[in-house]
């Protein structure tokens, strides 16, 4: 997934859940998205996190 469209799912994935989402580089250099609360992951591998309740 390119970063563009990591973006747009982010943030399309946030306003709708109303929860906060973690775009991240995976170990072999793909970038996804997910919630925040079930990344466990290497924190130095998060790349943007989407917060709707953001000011």
């Amino acid at each position: 997934m390119s970063l563009a469209d990591a973006h747009a799912f982010a943030f399309s994935l946030a306003a709708t859940l109303m929860v906060s989402i973690v775009i991240f580089r995976a170990g072999d250099g793909t970038i996804s998205v997910m919630l925040a609360t079930e990344y466990d992951g290497d924190t130095s591998q998060i790349v943007h996190e989407v917060d709707p309740f953001a000011p």
